[in-house]
């Protein structure tokens, strides 16, 4: 049997938006709002002593101002002289990751109480910068070293990638989406409409949250409809579909052992339960078998539900990470639920907001205060990368019966299937099968550039970029160019050429 006092409990949880006019009076550091999220915590879970007793702290990587150690200021601020003090990496996958492995030393007796926060301040970073204003000198914002943090391109993708130009979400996402929809055979309008109606679905629920950054809600229509204010970003998505990073917002959680949350004086009735997670690690995706699904999110969902003895139908609320609409598409058919089901408890990111590496543990948070003083369960997905590192954990208005059941480990998914990849300075003069695709559009609308990855007649995988400037390639290859009768341009033959030893792609 378990030790009881050993079990891992969310006593608090704090989340807020701030500084939504973007005004340089208004504007506030990410360790300032941290802080402020970590302070609504406690006040949350009525122990305020929490946070001067913490002996963990883990601080999300923000991305909107640089800390030579987040978790170190973020102790310093509340009276907290933690045992263990980590700062993350990147990765939207962090959040559940961190509170799966912050319960694992709850139940070990390694801890007694954990701090978990992030935030990111990038409205204001954005305004101050307009400004004119200088964040350190002028408003006293953190200077070791301040300043937004650089990025490492190694964080971008491989160098494969970087090659082909897919270092960026917006273009890499869309290559699932498009295989997805080519896989289901649904025409790209089909496809548009269920992106436009899960989205809208998700705007109704960031509109009564309170720390949402967009809380208007949308229609289908409005989603959908490409024009000025929703341009086409990368096909198939427009605007309204992408993450929206551009946010200052923060969330934090306050995790215990039973034993300390009791002795805190916090009735049970308030605290919700972490089961436990499960995660799975992903290869890039050129290296992958497919681009029509994720066997890393299958896996870490399987896990997860597995190892609890639960099952997908049984579950009260379900929060799936949603950068994209293709990453809930995916996770929703995995677990068999209706298409157009609503798997989010926050908003997504469109809505909601999409605060980078910390999305997750608002959908954590809120999630929490959803199933406190009830009998039901929940489970938040969280996605790293691109659709590469997968994290899901289970949280419960009740004990499971044999107490934290996680392995927050991640397994690594091996792909024994996938095409061997050929540089495209290799390819030069090939015809390749597109296996799928993308078109990017430049501000003023019209299709800019393309990105194909595509097999060469003997099997071999290939991912090459148009050049820049032949918006007659990437017209050709935009959806609104398919041939009649067609749905996708998967399988369409299109051509790799070198000019002055540099790979395009060509139709």
């Amino acid at each position: 049997m378990p030790d009881e006092f050993r079990t891992p409990v969310l006593a608090g949880v704090g989340q807020l938006r701030a500084n939504r006019d973007r005004t340089t009076d208004a504007a506030r550091e990410p360790l300032a709002l941290m802080v402020e999220a970590l302070e609504l915590a406690a006040a949350d879970a009525g122990a305020p002593q929490l946070l001067r007793q913490a002996d963990t702290v883990h601080a999300v990587r923000t991305a909107s101002w640089a800390y030579a150690d987040l978790a170190a200021a973020v102790a310093a601020r509340v009276g907290a002289t933690p045992r263990t003090a980590g700062n993350t990496p990147l990765g939207g996958h962090l959040p559940a990751r961190l509170l799966d492995a912050a319960a694992a030393a709850i139940a070990a007796g390694e801890s007694e109480v954990a701090l978990l926060v992030g935030g990111e301040a990038q409205a204001s970073v954005g305004a101050l910068g307009k400004a004119g204003v200088d964040p350190v000198a002028d408003l006293g914002w953190s200077a070791a070293p301040g300043g937004p943090p650089p990025l490492d391109l190694d964080d971008l993708g491989t160098p494969a990638m970087l090659d082909a130009g897919l270092f960026l979400p917006t273009r890499v996402y869309p290559l699932f989406e498009n295989r997805l929809q080519a896989d289901l055979g649904l025409t790209p309008q089909q496809n548009a409409d269920w992106s436009a109606r899960l989205y809208a679905d998700y705007s109704e629920i960031a509109a009564v949250h309170p720390a949402a950054w967009n809380p208007e809600p949308r229609t289908p229509e409005q989603i959908a409809t490409v024009g000025p204010g929703n341009r086409m970003v990368c096909e198939p998505y427009p605007l309204a579909v992408n993450a929206m990073p551009v946010v200052d917002q923060a969330a934090a959680v306050v995790l215990t052992s039973l034993g300390a949350a009791r002795a805190a004086g916090i009735p049970e009735h308030r605290l919700v339960h972490v089961w436990g997670g499960a995660g799975a690690d992903d290869v890039d995706p050129l290296s992958r078998t497919g681009f029509g699904r994720s066997e890393a999110l299958g896996l870490a969902l399987d896990r997860c539900l597995g190892q609890a003895s639960t099952e997908a139908e049984g579950l009260a609320l379900v929060d799936v990470y949603s950068c994209f609409p293709v990453v809930p598409k995916l996770a929703g058919l995995h677990l068999k639920y209706d298409p157009d089901a609503v798997l989010s408890v926050a908003g997504g990111h469109a809505s909601f907001g999409g605060p980078l590496n910390t999305y997750s543990l608002h959908a954590i948070a809120t999630a929490a205060l959803q199933l406190r003083g009830t009998g039901d369960v929940g489970l938040v997905h969280a996605n790293g990368g691109f659709l590469t590192k997968q994290h899901a954990v289970l949280l419960g208005g009740r004990p499971h019966p044999e107490g934290y059941v996680g392995r927050p480990e991640p397994v690594a998914v091996d792909h024994p299937d996938a095409p061997p990849l050929l540089p495209a300075a290799e390819a030069g003069g090939r015809e390749l099968a597109i296996e799928t695709a993308t078109v990017e559009h430049g501000r003023d609308g019209a299709p800019q550039q393309a990105f194909v990855v595509g097999r060469t007649p003997t099997g071999e995988r290939v991912a090459v970029a148009s050049a820049p400037g032949d918006s007659a390639t990437a017209a050709a290859l935009s959806l609104a160019a398919l041939p009649d009768g067609a749905t996708s341009h998967v399988g369409r033959t299109v051509r790799v050429t070198l000019s002055g030893g540099t790979p395009a792609v060509t139709v």
